[in-house]
């Protein structure tokens, strides 16, 4: 552990949205003051979203409503992705259904394509994204559209949930689930946890040492994993300690804060100590806290739910387990701090 804040080991921040920055209209407590701080410190932001329900220029508006100025141009979107990926795909101006939002049709119609919504339009191509406002009617467009096999399927993500203001509610992966089991087919997926969106991101900071800022296993820490960023998971949002120790060695965060706050504080990087046994025990001290990782468990001394204890807890456990290809189901045990 160093006395520099953590901050200082990065020259660009891709963040996540929901669940970091905000939780429907409403500021997640320490997000967009501490983004604000991080740019006046001139560590630039740039804004990794899958929901492509919203244009770029709206996104911005919104963070900059929410105390933290930003631009369009630092809001990289899951609609953009997609619309990248079929025009690279499709000849120009092909027609592609949308199902999806107003803000999806238009990233479609920046890229030289034609966004259509009916089957009778005769599109080439299907583009799902998130909409609030989509029904029965959407989804079977896309349904009857996809029966012919010719026809490309993109998503714009696969996002099972979303975080709002009243708790965790249905995504875009949802959705998206809903087609497939109604075809039997499966979309190619352009955002998150796909590598492009967050490689974009990072060129447009000119960025070397970025890191992903997320709530989300399966989206943003696995997403950075396939970029080669290191991540940083914040609980405000989705997931918990709880999964995050249990995590496959895909989902797994380089860094754990509690709030976005905590950028600024110096981080405890936990050390680690093989056991007796190596194969059998791995020990990891995070500042006063002490986990010992053994068998189908992992045995913690600290505060109970201190997040120092989670660090050590979640060093030791993946130490011991490295190459996780499914979540683990480790029994945590807390002890008094020694």
């Amino acid at each position: 552990m160093t006395d520099e804040p953590l901050i200082s080991r990065f020259d660009a921040l891709l963040c996540d949205l929901d669940g970091v920055v905000y939780a429907g209209p409403d500021a997640i407590d320490g997000g967009p003051e501490s983004l604000n701080r991080a740019v006046e410190m001139g560590v630039p932001v740039m804004y990794v979203t899958n929901n492509a329900s919203r244009p770029p220029a709206a996104v911005a508006e919104h963070i900059s409503e929410l105390g933290a100025p930003t631009q369009e141009s630092s809001v990289a979107s899951s609609a953009q992705a997609a619309a990248t990926l079929l025009a690279g795909r499709l000849p120009e101006k092909a027609k592609v259904l949308i199902t999806g939002a107003q803000a999806l049709a238009d990233e479609i119609s920046a890229v030289g394509l034609t966004p259509v919504w009916s089957q009778s339009d005769e599109p080439v191509a299907v583009v799902q994204g998130f909409n609030p406002k989509i029904g029965w009617e959407q989804l079977a467009e896309a349904a009857y559209t996809l029966a012919d096999e010719s026809v490309l399927w993109c998503a714009t993500n696969t996002d099972r949930t979303i975080p709002k203001e009243r708790g965790i509610a249905p995504g875009n992966g949802t959705l998206v689930a809903a087609v497939a089991a109604a075809t039997g087919r499966e979309p190619i997926v352009a955002g998150k946890p796909q590598a492009p969106v967050f490689h974009e991101a990072a060129e447009r900071a000119k960025s070397q040492r970025p890191v992903v800022v997320g709530d989300r296993l399966d989206t943003d820490i696995r997403g950075a994993r396939a970029a080669g960023m290191e991540s940083i998971e914040v609980f405000t949002g989705v997931d918990t300690p709880e999964s995050v120790l249990r995590a496959c060695d895909q989902e797994r965060p380089t860094y754990l804060l509690g709030n976005l706050r905590e950028l600024f504080d110096a981080y405890p990087d936990p050390d680690v100590t093989p056991g007796e046994y190596e194969d059998q025990e791995v020990t990891a001290r995070c500042r006063e806290a002490v986990a010992t990782a053994r068998d189908n468990g992992v045995q913690i001394h600290a505060p109970e739910n201190s997040l120092d204890g989670w660090r050590a807890a979640c060093a030791a456990w993946w130490a011991l387990h490295p190459d996780a290809e499914s979540p683990t189901s480790p029994e945590v045990t807390w002890e008094a701090a020694r």
